[in-house]
């Protein structure tokens, strides 16, 4: 979907039920009247009707002369529409409650993005990369609310959805598949979100914020920097507490939705509303502070209940905070405290003992039961009017209790004999269905006894209709008890069984029509396949084949492949009646399930070939014409890079059709590796191929200029972008990279970029190797096109990424020796040098050859074919840089090197240096009257003590 089709859809499900008193146009017309409309009590329309009504005719499309639809033109009236829809929310001075109650996700995400364009925040750089402290205030600000909303939305959408009768844009399939991407891709920079937070709380100066009258004064000079005019500090102040107390808050949030899957984030939690309680205590009046202190109590007892940070002495407890200390405490006095002080109030005060009281009758229940003995009085009493959690407790200590591969069968026995208690003692039939459905009951009692328990149930009561399936039917549970729906929505979320999702949806479906594939957000579907799948008529068939998907999907992410197959398959052959279309899509996704699978496996330690019926399934993916069919990206590039990883080199150069090579930029790519590959080393004539992929990966590096006019008429540049003339964005082009293990690809890649950056560098003095570097162009045809800072960046990510794969490449170690070499840092440089020449001896026990080492450092000088001695010198007159440099001395057999030395100790008054240097002289092997052979052995043997030594020092 194009960024114009984003904003129209974006706005074309929030338009005002009912047409307001002052037109949208009318605003356009006088300037003064946004702001006095804003300043009435109670105007007509409100001001986030106002932001919808700007925004959705500033994204309206534009029709050409051929009556072509066009996107939004980018002319004035769309710029001031959206500069009003700003000023509206600089009025609600950027609360972001009042802005998420009033906006969908997609107009607010159409707001905040235009935020982000006024405040000069830079195009195309990720807001991690940002460093928050360098920019204007206002530029910052922006930075941060965006991110602040964009946790906040993560959160929010994570809750439970309130069931509404649908509206106008809840109907339209677009504007949901809208949200849904928008969420996904939310989600994905959470992290990245989350980082910006923590970076802004490292900052203690004011903020500012744009006002309806900064926002002017950009819109009168807008080619002026922000920053470069009062507009950057003339804004709304905020208090570097305010924000921070704000900023804690919403951390908090994120981390307390990320527990559920990670323990360590409730701490983290934890810690941020712990700031954001004491950041409150500051303020006498908080004016820029928008947070629901309600809900900080609740998150503030959760985490310390979830971390165990409870403290006993603390008065502001509340009842679930004292049953927590007591059930975690090891004084049970506690607990009788607690009792008496009840007792002594007679107001319940602590109400929750009552729980405590009842956890308490359940467990010793569980344990007369399985010692044989009659259940409690107080136990019966509880199953007379018991709650479900109640029940589902009971469960969990029954599970608990028994440990069903060692416990005897005398205790299995008393267990079933409990459980049929249990289900003859529960009046509810919903509460019998609860234990008639528990997996402990379908385990422990057979066939034949759960029919005489259904029989029997079913005499007892006509309103309890049980079947004696080991899974009861669920076409006879009571439609209307709402409890079910939400025990059942339960089950359907931690399901893995194809079969059973498929019971659970035709039964949540005879109890209420609405769509359950949303009824956990973290269910997520890639976005090619979202419109096929929701276009499905039949409501149920689509939950399922959503959730199956989906579930799917997430299994391959946890390497969970046995269940990714099951649910995978069973998808495939429902889709399979009634769309080719989503059939194949599933066979796709199978395909690449089964190349992870091989993939993950070989990344494992296993050698295995592939066999050929998985790489005749590639091949056939790779050839297949598409008529119509969602195709994700992410297939055909796994397909490429397995084949390129299993040297299916003479496939992939001479069998793959012409037509795909020129439709899909991952089989071009492949293509060309391989090609190139194929023909290495190669005479000189054999290297059109490679010619050809030095220009593909040269214009993915490249950047355009854009260029925009100005209202006087003088045309800008206003921003660098990459080149949309490469088959790849970079940002892919380094993801498919890291998809390949191949030694001879990646050999190839890295020879590629270092010619690539030698070029840009034009330092023809300190220069990086590689293998190869003779196949490629020696010089670019337009060097400005060239974005440096990505070709500098790209090299170093690959050199990195090959040497996890095999850190023991000499080859490999010796380029990234040469790029920290170049860049000055030498203690890194001198690491990898060391251990590429420790590779390839060894480690010192053989010779090493000359062309490991470089330059750089005074005894290394002794290595090269001829001695290098202005270098030497050179480094040994730098004081600075040789601490305990005398330590190294015995090592140095150049007797040149060791004179030179005694002099420059003799002319700095070093005299104890200067008497080691003499020493070292004096020994009897570095005598030049000696053969030539004592001397080669001496210095061969000082080599060797040299380079161990040095290795120690650095591994």
């Amino acid at each position: 979907m194009s960024a114009e089709a984003v904003d129209r859809v974006a706005v074309s499900g929030s338009r005002p039920s009912t047409p307001p008193q002052t037109s949208w146009f009318e605003f356009l017309l006088d300037e003064m009247l946004l702001e006095n409309h804003l300043q009435k009590s109670h105007p007509d329309p409100v001001p986030v009707q106002l932001v919808i009504q700007f925004l959705e005719q500033a994204a309206k499309p534009s029709v050409n002369e051929q009556n072509q639809v066009q996107p939004p033109a980018d002319n004035r009236r769309n710029r001031t529409l959206k500069l009003l829809a700003l000023k509206v929310a600089a009025h609600l001075k950027w609360d972001l409650d009042v802005l998420e109650k009033g906006l969908t996700i997609p107009v607010l995400n159409m707001l905040l993005n235009e935020l982000l364009c006024v405040s000069k925040v830079p195009p195309g750089v990720k807001h991690v990369d940002l460093d928050l402290s360098t920019l204007p205030p206002t530029t910052a600000m922006a930075v941060i609310i965006y991110n602040r909303w964009a946790i906040r939305t993560i959160v929010l959408s994570s809750f439970p959805e309130k069931q509404t009768k649908p509206g106008p844009h809840q109907m339209n399939m677009d504007y949901m598949v809208l949200c849904h991407c928008l969420l996904l891709q939310l989600k994905e920079q959470a992290a990245d979100s989350i980082m910006v937070l923590e970076g802004s709380l490292g900052l203690k100066k004011d903020f500012y914020i744009h006002t309806l009258r900064t926002l002017d004064l950009l819109a009168a000079d807008p080619s002026t920097a922000n920053g470069e005019t009062e507009s950057s500090t003339a804004g709304l102040r905020i208090s570097a507490d305010e924000l921070h107390c704000q900023v804690h808050y919403d951390l908090g949030g994120i981390f307390f939705q990320q527990g559920c899957s990670d323990q360590l984030a409730y701490e983290k939690a934890r810690e941020h509303f712990q700031q954001t309680r004491e950041l409150l205590l500051k303020f006498d009046l908080t004016l820029h502070v928008h947070l629901d202190e309600k809900r900080l109590a609740g998150y503030w007892n959760a985490c310390r209940a979830l971390t165990g940070a409870l403290d006993p002495s603390d008065t502001q407890l509340n009842p679930y905070g004292q049953i927590n200390i007591i059930e975690g405490s090891s004084f049970p006095q506690a607990l009788v405290e607690a009792f008496i002080k009840d007792n002594v109030s007679l107001k319940h005060l602590v109400r929750g003992l009552d729980e405590v009281c009842h956890k308490l009758c359940v467990c010793n229940a569980v344990r007369d039961a399985l010692q044989g003995e009659v259940l409690s009085v107080r136990f019966h009493q509880l199953l007379h009017k018991p709650r479900k959690h109640v029940v589902d407790f009971m469960l969990e200590v029954c599970t608990r209790s028994l440990d069903k591969d060692r416990s005897s069968e005398t205790s299995k026995r008393k267990m079933v004999i409990f459980l049929k208690t249990l289900c003859e003692s529960l009046a509810e039939p919903h509460l019998v269905f609860v234990v008639t459905a528990h997996k402990l009951f379908t385990e422990l009692l057979k066939e034949e006894d759960r029919k005489i328990l259904v029989e029997q149930m079913r005499k007892r009561s006509a309103t309890v209709n049980l079947c004696a399936k080991p899974l009861p039917s669920f076409y006879d549970i009571p439609a209307a008890a709402s409890v079910n729906i939400g025990q059942l929505e339960q089950q359907l979320i931690l399901c893995l069984d194809a079969r059973r999702i498929r019971q659970i949806l035709i039964e949540l479906h005879s109890m209420a029509e609405r769509p359950f594939w949303r009824v956990n957000n973290k269910w997520e579907v890639p976005p090619d396949y979202i419109n096929v799948i929701l276009n499905i008529k039949d409501n149920l068939t689509k939950d399922l084949v959503y959730i199956l998907m989906a579930k799917g999907l997430h299994c391959i992410t946890v390497k969970d492949f046995a269940h990714t197959r099951q649910l995978f398959s069973a998808c495939l052959e429902l889709v399979t009646e009634f769309s080719p279309k989503l059939r194949q899509v599933m066979l796709n996704e199978m395909l690449l399930l089964e190349v992870r699978a091989h993939e993950t496996g070989v990344a494992e330690g296993s050698n295995v070939r592939p066999p050929p019926d998985l790489v005749s399934r590639v091949r056939g993916y790779l050839e297949m014409r598409i008529h119509d069919l969602p195709l994700r990206q992410i297939v055909g590039e796994e397909c490429v890079a397995f084949m390129l990883n299993w040297r299916e080199n003479e496939y992939l150069t001479l069998q793959v059709p012409q037509q795909l090579v020129m439709n899909n930029p991952y089989i071009k790519l492949g293509q060309l590796l391989a090609s190139t590959c194929k023909e290495l080393p190669g005479p000189k004539e054999s290297r059109r191929t490679a010619k050809e992929l030095w220009e593909v990966v040269v214009q993915i590096c490249s950047v355009s200029n854009q260029h925009k006019r100005n209202s006087d008429g003088r045309v800008s540049l206003i921003k660098q972008r990459e080149s949309s003339m490469g088959i790849l964005q970079r940002s892919r082009f380094i993801t498919f990279i890291k998809k390949l293990r191949e030694p001879l690809v990646l050999t190839t890649l890295i020879s590629l970029f270092v010619r690539f950056h030698s070029i840009v560098r034009d330092d023809i003095v300190n220069e990086v190797t590689a293998e190869y570097l003779a196949i490629w162009p020696s010089t670019l045809a337009n060097m400005q096109a060239v974005d440096v800072e990505a070709v500098a960046v790209t090299v170093k990510e690959l050199v990195t990424y090959a040497l996890t794969l095999n850190p023991n490449n000499q080859s490999w170690l010796i380029t990234q020796a040469d790029i920290y070499f170049v860049t000055n840092q030498y203690s890194a440089a001198l690491h990898f040098y060391l251990q590429a020449g420790a590779v390839c001896s060894d480690f010192f026990t053989k010779a090493v050859a000359p062309d490991v080492y470089t330059d750089q450092v005074a005894v290394l000088c002794q290595f090269l074919r001829e001695v290098d001695y202005m270098t030497a010198f050179k480094a040994l007159q730098e004081q600075n840089s040789h601490d305990a440099m005398d330590s190294f001395y015995d090592y140095i057999w150049d007797v040149t090197i060791l004179e030179y030395l005694t002099h420059i100790h003799h002319k700095r008054g070093e005299s104890e240096k200067r008497q080691i240097a003499i020493k070292a002289i004096g020994q009897t092997e570095l005598n030049a009257s000696n053969p030539e052979e004592v001397l080669q052995l001496a210095a061969q043997k000082r080599k060797k003590k040299f380079l161990q030594a040095m290795a120690k020092l650095y591994f």
